[in-house]
């Protein structure tokens, strides 16, 4: 038998070809920063897509202008991105490989330089004559080292509401099997979730229930917008690794909530919402992956620093996790899928692009 690894899998009506999803990656390749993905983007995914990933997972893609973590972000608020989308999920699916969109908004984190070679030295908030913008949050406490934000209104916040529902429309059009929810990684959703973070004393705030408000109505929102036979995946931060912050158990209980809500699995990381000492390894964020799959009917994916096949393996085989997203491991390798199949010994044309089955391993 096939190591499950490479055994098919599916979410809703996404048939996926084995369990090895693209984890999203920014890019910053919006050299117009119009939001507009352009063919590094093509490029980029295609490959991924050719190189045998049974699920490929796009960047942070914000729902409007503010929600960019940069400039050179992509963005599905208008039609002309969705267009631009629509040809290289096109693409992607003729590899034989779905493509979920990531929909995000970085809140107070937004704003920030690239992470290329090119702005080495640059740290902070981008002013407004390099390109910059005022940036959002729960509250006008700044992340570290950046401006601080402004403070979104309850009006505020049901307007960042009808853009993730508007931007899944627009997913829609452009023809993208799934969505995935940014929850997680410091971003705005996260703000609001983590006690750290949120000192609201509103609805959005004060206690659990308050904080974990607006994640659960962006979910349930957008489950209703989503085609039903669509699966809508939501990546969360499980823990901040400060006590007194976001951690594990209340992961739990929002991984709870949003499967009440119709959310069909959980993409599972951890940290972001504040500076913290973290202990990073190999396969470092996989217990808390597994502790929410064991609390919960969700099905979960593992990422972080997951690196080859028998590792990916060895994650599904404890049972930590039903899916493995890899990240910087396919950065380096663009068919990261088909070395795999070759290290745990499964010989499998379909993983190759005709073109390329003379050089399978």
């Amino acid at each position: 038998m096939d190591p499950t690894l490479f055994s098919p899998a599916a979410l809703r009506g996404l048939e996926m070809r084995n369990r090895a999803w693209l984890a999203p990656m920014c890019q910053y390749m919006v050299e117009a920063e119009d939001g507009i993905p352009t063919d590094w983007h093509l490029v980029h995914l295609g490959a991924r897509a050719a190189g045998g990933f049974g699920l490929v997972v796009t960047e942070a893609t914000a729902v409007d202008p503010v929600g960019r973590i940069s400039p050179r972000d992509t963005g599905l608020w208008n039609t002309e991105q969705a267009r631009a989308w629509a040809r290289i999920v096109g693409f992607c699916q003729r590899q034989g490989a779905p493509v979920a969109v990531q929909l995000a908004h970085a809140g107070r984190k937004a704003s920030t330089w690239p992470v290329l070679p090119q702005f080495r030295g640059r740290h902070g908030t981008i002013p407004e004559l390099a390109s910059g913008w005022d940036t959002v949050g729960p509250t006008q406490d700044p992340f570290p080292g950046l401006d601080a934000p402004q403070q979104l209104s309850t009006a505020d916040i049901t307007a960042v509401i009808d853009s993730f529902v508007a931007s899944a429309h627009r997913a829609q059009q452009a023809g993208f099997d799934g969505l995935e929810l940014h929850f997680a990684h410091g971003y705005l959703v996260h703000e609001f979730l983590s006690p750290l973070v949120n000192t609201r004393t509103d609805a959005y705030g004060g206690d659990g229930a308050g904080r974990r408000r607006l994640a659960l109505e962006i979910a349930g929102a957008v489950r209703a917008a989503w085609p039903a036979d669509r699966p809508v995946i939501v990546r969360i931060s499980a823990t901040d690794w400060i006590d007194g912050g976001w951690d594990v158990d209340q992961s739990v209980e929002l991984a709870r909530e949003l499967a009440e809500l119709g959310v069909d699995a959980l993409h599972v990381s951890t940290g972001g919402a504040v500076v913290a000492d973290i202990a990073v390894g190999p396969q470092y964020q996989v217990g808390f992956a597994r502790t929410i799959r064991e609390a919960t009917d969700l099905p979960v994916a593992a990422v972080g620093l997951i690196t080859d096949g028998e590792d990916a393996q060895q994650v599904l085989d404890r049972g930590d996790a039903d899916f493995v997203a890899i990240g910087r491991a396919a950065l380096r390798e663009p068919a990261w899928p088909q070395r795999a199949a070759h290290e745990l010994g499964v010989r499998d044309p379909a993983l190759y692009p005709g073109p390329y089955r003379r050089g399978s391993w």
